[in-house]
């Protein structure tokens, strides 16, 4: 019995020390991104790579992990993906722009093994508090993430970028170091084997494809806003550092979403409830920022409720991964496909956004596009929570 209260205590940590990883590799580059431009001589074209790369490395690895998975094992190839991730992480210290893509690739598949399997592993794990682990991932991975984005610059001003990027390494050898320790803690069987079932086809389940498309649509609108907002506020004629606070306002207002939504998911209607304040979120921030000449104050607000919106958007996706499963191994797979789909169409959504305001030259466009898609959104949302589980019966496997 302490053997297993100790094997948990340390799969809490873990799982709060790999969700610290799950962002930040991303998030701390954009203020690095001049630094590296006058270093590594990075074409200003390619800039933006820098950030998509790991998008598109999330929507091929994805599935591959699920499987991985669901034959070595979660624990086992989380692991796995926890050293492929510190490696990349370290080969970016170099200061060689071949190092830096090519970390960049390898953090891109190691990031992909804590978004795919952490779900699996905490429905599997700690089946009667499966909302305040989840909680205290997403929540971690918000926090780190944005922790990470005020420091990078900070750091690269008072040292260099070798040491800034060498200083935040140490998040993933914290995170292996404790997984691996947490790791040796299971019994060896379960830790090293996957269930032994034949490989379910997740692209069969109709309702597997709306919860890709809800996951799609809420990684699209969040990295879009993310990279677009700053350039959006400044067009609407506030200052540089004036839109760079509405846009950190944005990313900091999601945590508490992320931190209550999986608690409000076990209420009654819990799930409806969340949808419903998710399309709301993101449609009256959207449609006020629209108005013309709104004071500072008011954006506060609408960045908030947009920064919210993202928040839920992405723990309910974590939600729709653990209660439309009937098993950790369902998990796993769902969470490979919807990812593996969900981000492939993320990553074009900053381009697609740069490019449409390029060739019209307007920012009501992209706002009015949000609109339009979170309501694309909310239909999703509202179909996923009516249907019960991907496989409704043995008889559909």
């Amino acid at each position: 019995m302490k053997k297993n209260h100790t094997s948990k205590a340390w799969l809490t940590w873990g799982i709060m020390l790999v969700g610290a990883n799950l962002r930040l590799p991303i998030t701390m580059i954009p203020p690095l991104l001049p630094t590296i431009k006058q270093t590594l001589g990075l074409p200003a074209s390619m800039a933006g790579m820098l950030t998509t790369i790991p998008l598109l490395m999330f929507a091929l690895a994805s599935p591959l992990i699920a499987k991985m998975g669901n034959r070595r094992g979660n624990e086992w190839s989380l692991l796995v993906a926890l050293v492929i991730l510190l490696a990349g992480s370290l080969l970016r210290i170099i200061p060689s722009l071949t190092a830096l893509i090519a970390g960049t690739l390898l953090i891109g598949f190691g990031i992909s093994g804590g978004n795919v399997l952490l779900p699996a592993i905490i429905k599997d794990q700690f089946p009667h508090s499966i909302g305040a682990k989840t909680s205290l991932y997403t929540v971690t991975m918000g926090l780190i993430a944005s922790l990470g984005t005020g420091l990078a610059g900070l750091l690269n001003q008072q040292f260099n970028m070798q040491i800034t990027l060498a200083a935040f390494s140490l998040v993933g050898v914290f995170g292996l170091l404790v997984w691996t320790l947490a790791f040796r803690t299971l019994p060896k069987k379960a830790a090293r084997q996957g269930v032994q079932r034949k490989n379910i086809a997740v692209s069969r389940s109709m309702l597997a494809w709306w919860i890709a498309l809800f996951f799609g649509l809420q990684s699209f609108l969040y990295y879009s806003l993310l990279t677009w907002l700053p350039s959006l506020c400044q067009a609407a004629g506030f200052s540089q550092i004036a839109a760079g606070n509405l846009a950190t306002i944005f990313q900091l207002s999601g945590m508490p979403a992320t931190l209550s939504i999986p608690f409000i998911a076990e209420k009654r209607h819990g799930l409806l409830y969340s949808v419903w304040g998710i399309m709301l979120g993101f449609v009256l921030g959207a449609l006020g920022i629209l108005i013309p000449g709104a004071n500072f104050g008011l954006n506060v607000v609408y960045a908030l409720l947009m920064g919210v919106a993202s928040g839920a958007a992405f723990a309910i996706c974590i939600v729709f991964f653990q209660k439309k499963t009937a098993d950790a191994y369902e998990t796993a797979s769902l969470s490979g496909f919807a990812q593996s789909v969900g981000y492939l169409f993320a990553a074009v959504g900053p381009v697609l956004y740069g490019f449409i305001q390029t060739a019209t030259g307007s920012w009501d466009l992209l706002l009015w596009l949000t609109v339009g898609l979170t309501l694309l959104m909310f239909v999703a949302g509202l179909i996923i929570n009516a249907n019960h589980r991907i496989f409704p019966s043995k008889a559909n496997r």
